[in-house]
Formats: C-alpha cells, structure tokens, sequence
C-alpha cells in the first residue's frame, strides 16, 4: 500500500497522457497552456486561468487539524467545557415496528434521581413534523410508532447517565398493527413514500426482442451502516431575547437552524447553528443529525437551561436510517460481441417508514443505472417503497452506488454468455467520444476521460498478463480460486435538486495581513477547509498559515447547502474565490490611485504586493488600504451553471460534469469456506487539477475501503419483528486496517476539468466509493471459474463468505 509521505516523490515523475499535467519539483504545473488545456475544449483555458491553475500548484498540504486530531486536542461537541445548571437529554424509544400507543405512564422516569424535565409530542411548540423536504418525518411519535427504535418522548436529566436510565422506565402500552418489512412486501401492498418515476430513451422492449441474445435476472444490495466515529449530538444554549445557539454535528447547519426555529416557533433570526467539525458524516448527518437538535432545544426552552443531546451509539444505530437497501431486476438484449442493445432495468429502493431524501436517492440510482456505459435502447423505473424501519437517509454516494450495481452485473452476466472477457464487454460498451455519447436521461457525456482512464491503467495493472496467470492458477488449484475485475466509475456532479447549488463565503483581511474565511461548508475530517484555505492563500499570494478558516456558522453566511453530493470544494472554493476577488478588485484600485501604477502592474505573491517595480509586504500595503478607509471584508456568492433537470420530461442536464476512475481487484476464494481476500488493488482516479493531492489520496482509498466493506463485510441484519440485531460494533463489521490490500496502488489522472470549476478540479468525494464494486466482480470472477466462467454466479451484496459459499455449492451442484 502507498504510504501518503510518498505522494511528494512520486508526483516528480513526468505524468503525461492525452494532456495531463506534468509536474516539477515544487509540485506547481508546468505553465505551458497545451497541458492544460483538454483536447475536447473549444477555446483554451484563459491566460489568468493558467495563472491560478500554476500558482495553485497541486501542493499538498496536511490537513488543517491533523496535529490537532493526533494530539487530541481538535474539539468535538461532547469536549466542550459543560456550562453551569447544563441538562443532558435522552429519549424513549418505541418497542414496536407498527402500532397504536395506547398510553404512556411516567410515573417511574419522574422518580428517577436526577429528571428535571419530560417531553412528548403535546409538548412541542410548532411543527412537529421535520421531514427534510416531505412530510413524514415526526420528531417524537404522536399517537403511532412506525418502526422499532422511533423516539417517542424525551428527557433531561443532570447527567447523561440519568437521562439514559430515566428514558428506559416509561411504560408504555401498544396495540399491533400490520408491520411491513420489507421491499417484496411493499412491492406486493403497493406500500410508497413517493411516486414512481420513469426515465426512457428509444424503445427498450422491441429493442431486446429483436436481440441475437437476452438475459434476465435479480439481485439485491443492503444498506450500509453510516458508523460515523462521532455520533450524532447537539448541545442548545438559550441566550437573551429568545435567542438559541445550537452547537451541532451537522452536514447541513441552515437545515438545523431551519427546523430548530420551526419546532420552537420562532424566526430563523433567534437561532444560530455553529460546527466546528464533525467527526465524520458520511451523509448520516445531512438530515438526521436535526432531530437530536430539536429535542435539545424543546427541552433547554422548557428549563431555561443549556442542554446536550449525545446519543450512545446503540441507540443511534437503531434510530437512525442507513443507505437504502435495493431489489434490482432487469432485462437486456445484447449482440454476439457483447454490445448492449436494449435495457430494461427495475429499481426499488426501501425508504424506511418516511420520505427522507429517498425521492432524489432514488432518482440517483436511477441516474447512474447506466455508468460507464452507452444505453441506446433504455427504459429505468424506480420504486420508493415504505416499511417499518427507520427512515433511510443519504449515504455517500446517494443511490449512485445501487444504481450502478445492475449495469456491472450485466457487464459480467454478457461477458459469460458471450465467451468474451467482461473488460473487453466493458471497453466496447463505453460511452463514445463523438457519438453514442448521450445518457439515457438526454444528456451529453462532454470530455469523456474513461478510454484514456481504462486504457492507462490496464496497461499499468498488467491486466491482461495477470489474467492469464490466474487462469492458469486456477486450472491448478483445487479449493482456491483467484478472480479479478476492471470496473470503471462514471459520477455525476451536482445536486439533483437544482436549488442546492449555491453556496456562500465571507472573508476578512485584517490589518496584520492576516485572512479569515467563513463558508457554508462543513468540514467532517475530509480535508474541505483545507482546500478552501488553500485558494484563498492563492487568491491573496500570501502563505497558507495566514488564513483561518472559523467555524461555519449560520449567522455568517446564511442560507447554506449541505456539505454533500463532493460538491463541497466545488461551491464554497467559488464561492470564497468570489469573496477574494472582489477584495482585491478593490486592493487594485486603490494601488492604481495611490501609487501611480497600471492594474496590469500589480500582483499579489509570495507574500508581497508587487507595484510595477515596487515590492511591498503584503502586510504593510493591507495597512496601507486600511489607512486609506479601503474596504477589506467581502461576502462571496457561486451558483453552478447550465444545470437543469424536467421530470415531466425525464430529460435535462442534471450533471455539471461527472467524474470519473476505474479500479482492478483480485481476490482470493477459498471454495471450502467461503472465505476470501483481496490481494491486491490497482486505482486509477481522474481529479481534474487536483487541490490538494495527499487529501486527494486520502479520499480515494477511504471511498474505495468504505465501498469495498459495503460489497464485502457490513451486513445489517433484522428479525422478524424488525428489531435490528446487528446495531453495536460487536455485530457490524466495517473493514479494518487488517483488510486493507497487501498491494494497493493508487494514482491520480491529473487533467484540468474543461468545466470552469474552482482551478479546473474535479469533486472526489463520493466517486471513489463505487471503485469497490471491483472487489464484489472479482469475487463473482472467482466463483464463476469452477465452471470454466460459463455461469454467472447469485452473489448479492454484501457478498459476505455466507453467500459466497451459497453460490459456490449452487455452481458445484450444478456442474454434477
């Protein structure tokens, strides 16, 4: 496995291909505009464009608390000093799936040593409901429960311990009613949060009728537990004048602040959502993290006193919703050279008991159903199915991954079918340059880098050599069997809902030449005020130790997006940028008048102001400014363009420009157990004009680990009654540094993003997590040579060593 420290060495090699960048010794971009400029673009990127991509340089600096995290000293909610009189806050859950409350008796949680105060529903002020964008979402059951672990009243207590203990001792009494457990089960009741949507292209049906071939099948994936390493938490101080601060481990502060106000029923104005950090979110916290919120604040209204919210992790797991589980069928019909003609795909995405976000995970799924790969012929359903669970939210990656799914499954199944190997089905079926470029939902896949992405690492893989080595492995090899895959990654980016892409920014330069920034993005330890320091140093030609990025804060930038869909960078690095700009369209001016010099004459770098022939520090000319009443605080605005999006139509651009990677990954079977390992991966990610490439890195192999243990290990499992059974980390098992492959080789395709993104880079927060379907191909590869790959084996995900065993006996059997 590349260690980070080898990053610095490795990106002094020449790194070339169809115009990526090379880079010299201080890592900066060599400035020739060839190298930057895509060789599908119209116009080359502008000379001021070349200026910023050469002075961003690809630098990688650490993270901006990483001495803070390795010290301990980086503070979380739960390590700030407890304020005098603070309440702690727990909350009674409910015992069944689906039922009427007939009463609740408090008798014994008002006896329990510590309580100060009880809230139910009747309790709350305003609006009880905090679904995020549809109703459904009840922050404490009224007169229903919907799923085991649904809060139904709350508590606060002097100590955490307390509120814990007193939220146990409600006795409440319930009356079943019909519970629905699963997809097949809503499917069967027509049980949906939302409308079926449908997108459509060509004439699927005839087209897979008139096919030399067809296949059909079905598969399923789970969900995904979040397993953040901070759990969700809020900590409420009421302040004068009806005033709320709301410390809060949010990916979505404005949507804390929002619903916050509206369960109290005050203006948004009386409430301010403050976070520092989180540590870590996943999407776990972009709408689920308000409930906690909420609760703290009823109760810190009701006693006057600052209040926290921490929830154990047990509790956390049973509540709170995961990646939504799918149920995939589909049709295709495909020629002898394995080129699809005509696909028709079915998705059905359990939503737990409320709406959630599932209506655009879902439209995701659907979204991605394609890939890499050009569908001419194409007809995606998706279903949002509702069941007595807790109400499954976003996870990174958003339907992306189960939508993506199907279509390498499909890649395999042809591949078997056709004697092909499935990287040659896979290249032909690609999306094209010039044509066979358009997506199933009628957009146009611009600046394609997938061929060059495949190509380059096919070769650097030794793909074909090892293919034939496992071959011959296997043909000796009795019990264990080795597969490998090559599995691109095509992701868009955007948010689907087009309102959210926007972001604001608010940057002060002080007299000392030092810069603070504050931004409607989050930062959950994936590195995002880092990148967003980074430009503003670079706007301002200063060292990155001058700026400070602070706390994002409702009451600085308003109105925020949430810090998700890897859109992070991509908004608020704008959004800054557009702050600096206009501070220094003004530092320009003002050294025009006052120093007699041309605007083309002044610069900012390396920590000076350069005046035609004049140098001055950077600090003495802000003093300068200052003395002559120059303004220097700015507020900052990005919204992204051509983007759109017609359900009536299911056509559209929802997609600024996808991102793109492949991964290769062999895997070991042992055909007695089930058991397996991954021997080795081979990574490949396109980043654009990477920000930061050590934090680039960092999020290719955490994406790809993470998406790996939702193939391979983390299996949510339920009984009968819908109480969940794996919810502690004694029965959940996400990857540890045990599993990481012994060889694990990562790089980066480092061309500038045609796009007009912040520095031509590209997001890479959510796409490398799909990466990890090579390792479950792999596993199917394995499985499928013990008959000679002429079947394509069950394998549903995860593909733990249960199912793989399941597969292997099906596949034995069947050869007898």
């Amino acid at each position: 496995m590349r260690k980070l420290p080898d990053l610095a060495s490795e990106l002094k090699q020449t790194h070339k291909l169809d115009g990526s960048p090379e880079f010299n010794d201080s890592h900066e971009l060599t400035n020739s505009p060839e190298l930057i400029m895509s060789k599908e673009t119209e116009t080359p990127i502008s000379a001021d464009e070349r200026h910023a991509l050469h002075m961003s340089g690809n630098r990688s600096a650490k993270h901006d608390s990483a001495h803070l995290h390795v010290t301990g000293k980086a503070l979380y909610i739960d390590d700030r000093p407890e304020m005098a009189n603070q309440l702690h806050a727990g909350f009674g859950l409910s015992t069944e799936a689906h039922a009427e409350i007939i009463s609740i008796n408090f008798d014994e949680v008002w006896n329990t040593p510590g309580v100060v105060a009880v809230i139910t529903a009747e309790d709350i002020p305003g609006h009880k409901d905090i679904g995020p964008v549809f109703p459904g979402d009840m922050l404490l059951a009224e007169g229903r429960v919907d799923y085991i672990g649904q809060p139904i009243f709350a508590v606060a207590a002097t100590s955490h311990k307390a509120a814990k203990r007193a939220a146990r001792k409600a006795v409440i009494e319930y009356r079943a009613l019909e519970a629905i457990l699963g997809i097949d089960q809503a499917m069967e009741q027509n049980s949906f949060v939302r409308p079926d949507h449908t997108m459509k292209k060509g004439d699927a049906r005839q087209a897979i009728s008139h096919a030399d071939h067809q296949l059909s099948g079905q598969m399923s994936n789970g969900g995904q537990e979040h397993f953040y390493l901070e759990g969700q938490i809020a900590s409420v101080i009421p302040q004068e004048d009806g005033q709320l601060h709301v410390y809060t481990s949010s990916q979505h502060p404005s949507e804390v602040q929002k619903l916050v106000a509206e369960v109290i029923g005050v203006p948004l104005s009386k409430v301010v959502a403050d976070v520092r950090r989180m540590g870590g979110g996943f999407g776990g916290k972009e709408t689920q993290a308000a409930a906690p919120a909420c609760i703290a604040a009823l109760l810190a209204v009701k006693t006057g006193r600052p209040v926290k919210f921490r929830v154990d992790r047990q509790q956390d797991m049973v509540s709170t919703g995961k990646r939504h589980p799918f149920r995939h069928r589909y049709n295709v019909g495909f020629d002898q050279e394995g080129m699809l003609e005509g696909v028709d795909i079915e998705l059905a995405g359990d939503a737990g008991h409320s709406p959630d976000l599932t209506d655009a995970i879902v439209d995701r799924a659907m979204f991605h159903s394609d890939n890499a790969y050009y569908l001419n012929n194409a007809t995606v359903i998706g279903h949002r199915c509702r069941t007595n669970t807790a109400s499954n939210t976003a996870f990174r990656g958003f339907g992306g991954p189960q939508g993506m799914l199907v279509i390498e499954r499909i890649m395999d199944d042809i591949a078997r079918s056709t004697g092909l190997d499935p990287l040659e089905v896979r290249k032909r079926n690609l999306y094209g340059i010039t044509e066979r470029n358009t997506t199933h939902y009628h957009q146009r896949v611009e600046h394609n880098v997938l061929h060059d992405v495949i190509g380059k690492l096919e070769e650097s893989s030794d793909y074909w050599q090892r293919r034939e080595a496992i071959s011959t492995f296997n043909q000796q090899s009795p019990v264990l069997k080795k597969g490998l895959a090559l599995t691109p990654v095509k992701f868009g980016i955007s948010f689907t809902a087009k309102h959210l892409n926007q972001a604001g920014a608010l940057v002060h330069v002080y007299t000392d030449g030092s810069i603070q920034i504050n931004h409607g993005g989050t930062e959950m330890g994936q590195g995002l005020y880092t990148k967003v320091a980074q430009i503003v140093a670079n706007e301002f030609g200063v060292s990155l130790e001058l700026v400070q990025v602070t706390s994002t804060r409702t009451d600085k930038v308003p109105n925020t997006s949430p810090t998700a869909a890897s859109s992070g960078s991509d908004l608020n690095g704008k959004a800054a940028q557009d702050a600096c700009q206009k501070i220094r369209d003004r530092l320009i001016e003002f050294a025009v008048e006052h120093y007699g010099v041309s605007d083309q004459e002044v610069s900012f770098h390396d920590n000076e102001v350069h005046l035609g022939e004049r140098q001055m520090p950077f600090e003495g000319f802000i003093q300068a400014a200052y003395l002559n009443r120059i303004s220097l605080s700015s507020s900052g605005f990005y919204s992204t363009p051509e983007i759109h999006y017609d359900r009536e139509t299911a056509s559209g651009r929802p997609f600024y420009y996808f991102a793109c990677g492949a991964s290769v990954s062999e895997v070991t079977v042992d055909t007695l157990t089930g058991e397996y390992k991954v021997d080795r991966v081979d990574i490949l990610h396109d980043v654009g004009h990477s920000l930061n490439p050590a934090i680039d890195q960092g999020q290719i192999e955490g994406g790809f680990i993470q998406g790996m243990g939702w193939m391979t290990t983390e299996e949510l499992v339920w009984d009968d009654s819908g109480r969940l059974l794996s919810n502690n980390p004694a029965t959940y098992k996400i990857p540890t540094i045990e599993d990481i492959p012994p060889v694990f080789n990562v790089e980066l395709f480092q061309q500038a993003n045609p796009k007009h993104t912040i520095y031509h880079s590209k997001a890479v927060g959510e796409p490398p997590f799909m990466l990890g379907m090579s390792v479950w191909c792999a596993i199917r590869d394995a499985v499928s040579s013990l008959a000679d790959y002429q079947v394509n084996p069950q394998i549903d995900v995860p593909a733990t060593p249960e199912r793989v065993l399941t597969a292997v006996t099906s596949i034995k059997n069947a050869v007898l």
